[in-house]
């Protein structure tokens, strides 16, 4: 249906569909996971963005459930996706039809998220790059301070506290966690990108450090090859 959508209406109309289309999915499955006890999670602070047009949100990244719990609470996000998810046949068509944009070249991505910025849309983005190698903040990299300064918006870091490595890199795919998953999502500061991205980059490294020293509990252990085995659930 999202492909077909894609091809017959026209991007004023298709693109906030889209996004809130996988706002309200992503919604429905942290309902689910909240119902049967798998994942408490506090997530009341993104409201406050909900009306913040033309924003940059740069999230630590612990797990792979990031993007989800963000995207579950806000209607006009835009990410950076991969480019071979363009051409899945189950997620190619709501990708294409909420206007994300391909990682697969650097200076049109940039170019294109920047104008995505500027017509009103929030675009989500991970600095580090990749989830959180080495708890609490992975290196930092420039490219969200370069589309934020070609957009002439404002940087909302998003500060992600999770009470387990479920699903962080390094994670075995078939090993079960501990249950419930513990998340809270709170809002950290807001920057401007000045004369230097350079200096945005080393303002938010130091942001996140001051307000993550905790972010993984003991439990990070767990996945390290020479630490004892976490208990597992039942």
């Amino acid at each position: 249906m999202a492909a077909l959508l894609y091809r017959v209406m026209p991007r004023r109309l298709g693109e906030p569909l889209g996004q809130f289309a996988i706002m309200l999915g992503f919604r429905w499955l942290i309902g689910v996971m909240r119902f049967t006890g798998v994942l408490h999670v506090d997530l009341r602070e993104l409201d406050r963005l909900r009306d913040d047009n033309g924003i940059v949100l740069v999230p630590n990244h612990p797990t792979m459930l990031d993007a989800v719990l963000i995207m579950s609470r806000l209607p006009r996000v835009v990410c950076i996706t991969k480019a071979a998810l363009w051409d899945n046949w189950a997620l190619g068509g709501g990708i294409r039809l909420a206007g994300y944009m391909p990682n697969d070249a650097p200076l049109p991505m940039m170019r294109r998220a920047a104008q995505a910025v500027q017509a009103g849309n929030q675009l989500l983005i991970f600095p580090e790059g990749s989830r959180t190698a080495t708890p609490p903040v992975g290196h930092i990299h420039r490219s969200f301070a370069v589309m934020a300064k070609a957009a002439g918006a404002p940087v909302q870091a998003v500060l992600i506290e999770a009470d387990s490595p479920y699903l962080a890199k390094g994670w075995p795919l078939f090993r079960r966690p501990v249950l419930p998953l513990v998340f809270r999502v709170r809002l950290g500061e807001r920057f401007i990108v000045g004369a230097s991205t350079d200096d945005c980059v080393a303002r938010l490294e130091r942001h996140y450090r001051a307000e993550l020293p905790g972010c993984w509990p003991p439990a990070w252990l767990a996945i390290q090859p020479a630490a004892a085995p976490r208990k597992q659930a039942a």
